[in-house]
């Protein structure tokens, strides 16, 4: 996605150093903001349910002195991904939290002329908009992210409320 909004974008116009450190900056802050919503996870294991089976689970596995520390990394995030439909309290991956980031993420995009910012936001939002995809592939609602609201909704619902996130993260890419 980052790409084709520098495409898009023509952040490589004029090709001069400016441009080449503005794609550098847009890309440092898509990849900040592609990690930073599965940082959501790690502060549910760690300090919200550390009292969980999954968190005890993650624990043990990066306690395993047996096993090389890159093995016990990657079986974590094996572990994690697994297990994700399992951590129903998370902070970032709700539609409330959502609704507050589309505010802020407009400011950022349409008046902050920061592009590592734009590229943070935008990457975030594509990350939380993936995660509800595969949830609805997955569970076929987004129960986990309308939680804290009470609100439970039908399919299709769920669909169009993905939808307009897919509409607004493209409006904010390519738009403004």
């Amino acid at each position: 996605m980052s790409v084709i909004v520098i495409l898009v974008k023509r952040y490589f116009l004029p090709f001069n150093i400016q441009s080449a450190l503005n794609i550098g900056l847009f890309l440092l802050g898509g990849l900040i903001g592609t990690v930073l919503p599965d940082i959501d996870h790690v502060i549910y294991i760690y300090l919200l349910h550390p009292q969980e089976l999954t968190s005890q689970r993650i624990n043990y596995v990066l306690a395993n002195q047996t096993q090389p520390v890159k093995q016990r990394v990657w079986h974590v995030f094996e572990l994690m991904a697994a297990t994700r439909q399992e951590r129903k309290g998370l902070i970032f991956h709700t539609a409330y939290f959502q609704i507050i980031f589309w505010v802020l993420a407009f400011l950022v995009v349409s008046s902050s002329g920061s592009i590592l910012g734009r590229g943070l936001v935008l990457a975030f939002s594509l990350h939380l908009i993936v995660d509800q995809f595969l949830d609805l592939m997955k569970l076929e609602n987004l129960d986990n992210w309308f939680r804290q609201l009470n609100i439970q909704l039908e399919k299709e619902k769920y669909l169009f409320f993905w939808l307009g996130n897919v509409s607004i993260l493209l409006l904010f890419s390519f738009v403004l």
